[in-house]
C-alpha cells in the first residue's frame, strides 16, 4: 500500500508527510487575544492610576482644595480674627498706658515742685502761682506731644519694618501686602495708621469706626478701610 496513494482512502491527504496528525492552525475567535497588527507595536498596560491622553492636561485629583497663593511664594495664610486683633490693640493700649503714666508722674512731679517753691507770705506768691500753673499746662502739652510722637513712631515703624506692634507679636498676627505677603514697607504703613488717626479727630467715632469696618468687608480676607487703602490685610502666623 503506497501513502499518498488517491485511491487509498486511508492515508494522509495529498502533500502532507506521513507520521502523526498535524496540529490544527489558530484560529481567530474565542479565547486568549490575537497579537497586534504586523507593524503596530503592542500596547502595555501600565500599573497605577489611569494615565491621561496625550495633549490633554492633568485634572485635579482627590485630596484637599488647593489654596491660591502670593505669586512665587507660598499658599496664603489665613485672615486673623477679630478677637486676636483686639487682643492686640489691649496689649498695645496697656503697654501705651504705661508710657502714659510714667510721663504724665514725671511732669506733674516737676510742676507740683515749682509751685512748693512758692512762698505764700511773698508779694508775687500769686504771680509765682499763675507760673507754676503754666508750667504744669506746658508740661502736660508736651507730654501729649511726646506721646504723640512715640504712637506715630510706634504703631508706623513697627508695622513698616517688621510687620507687626508688640501686640500683635504677642498674639501671633501680622501686617502684610496683599499682593506679595511681605512686610508693609514705611509707605503703606503710615496710610494704614493715619485713617484711624483723622476719624479720631471725630470724637473718636471715625476711628472706632474703622476699627469694626473688616466686620463688614465681603472680601474674606477681613480688611479694614485702612487696609484696603494701605492695600494690606491682618494674617496670622
Amino acid at each position: 500500500m503506497s501513502f499518498g496513494d488517491p485511491n487509498n482512502p486511508y492515508g494522509p491527504p495529498q502533500g502532507q508527510q506521513p507520521g502523526y496528525p498535524q496540529a490544527p492552525q489558530p484560529q481567530p475567535g474565542y479565547g486568549y487575544p490575537q497579537g497586534a497588527p504586523q507593524g503596530v507595536p503592542p500596547q502595555q498596560p501600565g500599573y497605577g492610576y489611569p494615565q491621561a491622553p496625550q495633549g490633554v492636561p492633568p485634572q485635579q485629583g482627590y485630596g484637599y482644595p488647593q489654596q491660591p497663593g502670593y505669586p512665587g511664594g507660598p499658599a496664603a495664610p489665613r485672615p486673623a480674627s477679630m478677637g486676636r486683633r483686639f487682643g492686640a490693640r489691649l496689649i498695645d493700649g496697656v503697654a501705651f498706658g504705661i508710657i502714659y503714666f510714667i510721663l504724665g508722674a514725671i511732669g506733674v512731679a516737676g510742676t507740683v515742685g515749682a509751685a512748693q517753691d512758692c512762698d505764700p507770705a511773698a508779694a508775687d506768691y500769686n504771680t509765682c502761682i499763675n507760673d507754676a500753673s503754666s508750667s504744669i499746662a506746658a508740661s502736660f502739652g508736651a507730654v501729649i506731644g511726646m506721646l504723640a510722637i512715640v504712637g506715630l513712631l510706634y504703631e508706623w515703624l513697627m508695622t513698616g519694618l517688621v510687620g507687626a506692634t508688640l501686640g500683635k507679636l504677642a498674639v501671633g498676627i501680622r501686617v502684610v501686602k496683599v499682593d506679595t505677603g511681605q512686610k508693609p514697607g514705611l509707605g503703606s504703613s503710615f496710610i494704614r495708621w493715619i485713617i484711624p488717626l483723622v476719624g479720631s479727630f471725630a470724637c473718636g467715632i471715625g476711628q472706632l469706626l474703622v476699627y469694626l469696618s473688616p466686620f463688614w468687608d465681603k472680601s474674606g480676607r477681613q480688611q479694614g478701610w485702612h487696609d484696603k487703602a494701605a492695600s494690606t490685610m491682618v494674617v496670622q502666623n
